[in-house]
């Protein structure tokens, strides 16, 4: 009994000092925790300073050059491959044949069907002989023009399909791509793609702006177009499309049809900018940086810096000019607000400028 009472003192010991242990570390971990959370309080931010300056609403645009025409086009009839004309990246005007397909049975089709229109027209000259005399009556005469007249279309149908067996060009371009060779079987149902062309002797820009930059745009204005690749040329364009409607980013798409230099240098898929001209003069106003705003432009809220304190003030924007805004309220001159790290902060907290 006496060792039973023993055990248990001694359990019940050792119980309370594994408490106390876990207590004192507990303490001295969430001491550790509160140091850290004090020393690290401040939010990490970049600032930039308002400013009047003066402004000028010239704008540019980025986007990527679209041939004016792409078509992969395919077999209309089935058949045999027995010729192919052209390689890629050889230019075709439009009607040029590309290719030609196996047309035997084709071409003797045709030739019945001149035999049988050639005969119909026999008939129905003599039946109208005949009928002037009184030979035939009015009712014979008419099935044989309905004989002549169905004899001709099947005819024209022949020799369309003879016109067929020569795959041609439907626009001037390049062949961008060939899907067939000599000894190729071509299908209608499914259709078997042909070749690839592209006409890059225009080409189109699509870009987009903003609702402010729109209101300056009209379709049919000239715009000069330029090139990453060839940064001393520069390229004529104008404005063919401006949408109705802003996309999902609320900008608005734009389209320019830009006319190819004599030796094409423009290549579909190139990278291009769209020199926009204003027509506001420059003005001195005041600016932040697009970056300063919290969420967007449309929210109308920056954080400033005021001893290391972020404020949240609300302002009124004005003109977007390319990555800067033009502020009509809410700030002044010498202002320093934030333009990262606003994710972060609240109303209020301290902050710590980095460069």
């Amino acid at each position: 009994m006496k060792k039973i009472i023993i055990t248990s003192i001694i359990i019940l010991a050792s119980l309370v000092a594994i408490g106390f242990v876990l207590t004192s570390n507990k303490k001295e971990n969430q001491e550790k925790i509160d140091t850290v959370a004090a020393t690290n309080a401040a939010v990490a931010v970049k600032v930039a300073q308002i400013k009047t300056e003066e402004v000028s609403f010239d704008f540019e645009t980025n986007g990527t050059f679209e041939p004016i025409q792409q078509l992969t086009f395919s077999a209309e009839k089935s058949g045999k491959i027995t010729n192919v004309l052209v390689k890629e990246g050889d230019y075709v005007r439009a009607g040029q044949v590309l290719a030609i397909m196996r047309g035997d049975a084709i071409g003797v089709s045709a030739e019945n069907a001149n035999a049988v229109y050639q005969n119909a027209v026999v008939d129905y000259n003599r039946f109208e002989n005949a009928y002037k005399t009184g030979g035939v009556t009015k009712q014979q005469l008419d099935q044989a023009k309905v004989n002549m007249l169905n004899a001709k279309a099947n005819l024209s149908q022949a020799n369309i399909n003879v016109g067929d067996t020569r795959i041609k060009a439907p626009f001037s371009g390049f062949i961008n791509k060939k899907f067939i060779e000599v000894g190729s079987i071509i299908t209608s149902m499914p259709a078997t793609e042909l070749f690839e062309i592209v006409n890059t002797a225009k080409l189109k820009l699509n870009v987009t702006v903003n609702e402010n930059q729109v209101t300056q745009l009209k379709v049919g204005t000239p715009i000069k177009v330029k090139s990453s690749v060839f940064p001393d040329k520069t390229f004529n364009g104008k404005i063919t499309f401006i949408a109705a409607m802003a996309d999902a980013s609320l900008n608005f798409p734009v389209e320019i049809e830009i006319n190819n230099n004599a030796s094409n240098d423009l290549k579909a898929g190139m990278y291009g900018t769209a020199e926009f001209t204003s027509n506001q003069q420059k003005q001195n106003i005041m600016i932040a940086p697009r970056a300063a705003f919290v969420g967007s432009v449309s929210s109308n809220q920056v954080f400033v810096n005021e001893n290391g304190t972020a404020v949240l003030k609300n302002v009124t924007s004005g003109r977007i000019v390319g990555d800067r805004v033009e502020i009509i309220s809410g700030l002044k001159d010498g202002d320093v607000v934030v333009t990262t790290g606003q994710i972060n902060l609240a109303d209020g907290a301290k902050i710590e400028v980095i460069k």
